[in-house]
């Protein structure tokens, strides 16, 4: 009995000997090269896994860098700091990163917007956008259930009476809100920008009146207003070019249901 039990114990021991060996070499011989230039390229960015870059997470913008011909300036999250940092490892030109922070197109609150349903199921907007769009009469406004504010990484949204808002010092532009809202009324706006529109409606102004108090009503003086051309009104909605737009907040002085708003200097 005894001898059988040193026995077997020699056999799993040779059989693990065996196996290591078999491994070692199949590693050896058939194992795919590790790029260290991946590695450090990795190490310099801050790990969000965002998808901001464009590529699947961190992992994905790095092993792209290392290949080569990618711009070093694509991580919004680590900024140009970061963009520096992987040019100088890489050889490369240097570029800014253009700073942009997530906004609500929204300001309806339950004061100024009316119902028209009643709502009793999952408390999240995917799941209420699934069902009935909303309890509210307008089907483009917050269905603030934070669904957004559940995937921030950094903690930078909450929801206050009933709508999603954005704290700018937090935000790291990462877009995972702007993916995540059912709705699609949260956008990556320039961290500059003095002035945006809060309102993602495109009914047309008749059909807003009776559903927000605060809705665009596209009446177009905004449109009319701005002396550089930089806002107008498309699908019933005033749409902004941030690219001409400097600031002077005229389009919100005139605006008569005060849906553009101007924005703090950060």
């Amino acid at each position: 009995m005894f001898v059988n039990v040193i026995l077997a114990v020699a056999v799993l021991l040779v059989t693990g000997v065996i196996a290591a060996i078999i491994l070692a070499l199949a590693s050896h011989y058939f194992g795919i090269p590790v790029d260290e230039t991946v590695h450090k390229v990795r190490a310099c960015l801050p790990g969000a896994n965002c998808g901001a870059c464009g590529y699947t997470g961190c992992d994905g913008y790095a092993e792209a860098l290392a290949a080569g011909g990618v711009k070093t300036n694509l991580c919004i999250p680590g900024g140009s700091e970061v963009s520096k940092s992987l040019a100088e490892m890489l050889g490369v030109d240097a570029e800014d990163v253009v700073k942009f922070k997530a906004y609500v197109h929204c300001n309806g609150t339950p004061e100024a917007t009316e119902k028209s349903a009643e709502y009793d199921g999952l408390l999240t907007c995917n799941a209420m956008c699934l069902s009935c769009a909303g309890p509210d009469a307008c089907k483009y406004g917050c269905l603030g259930c934070g669904d957004c504010a559940s995937v921030c990484p950094t903690h930078a949204i909450c929801v206050e009476d009933g709508v999603a808002r954005v704290n700018p010092d937090r935000c790291i532009s990462c877009g995972l809100c702007v993916k995540t809202c059912p709705k699609h009324i949260i956008s990556l706006i320039p961290e500059d920008a003095r002035v945006a529109v809060i309102c993602s409606s495109h009914d047309n102004g008749a059909a807003t009146r009776k559903k927000c108090s605060v809705g665009c009503i596209a009446c177009r003086k905004c449109e009319k207003t701005c002396p550089y051309g930089a806002i107008t009104v498309e699908d019933n909605l005033a749409k902004i070019d941030y690219e001409k737009c400097t600031g002077c907040g005229m389009c919100a002085e005139v605006c008569p249901v005060k849906c553009i708003a101007v924005r703090k200097s950060n």
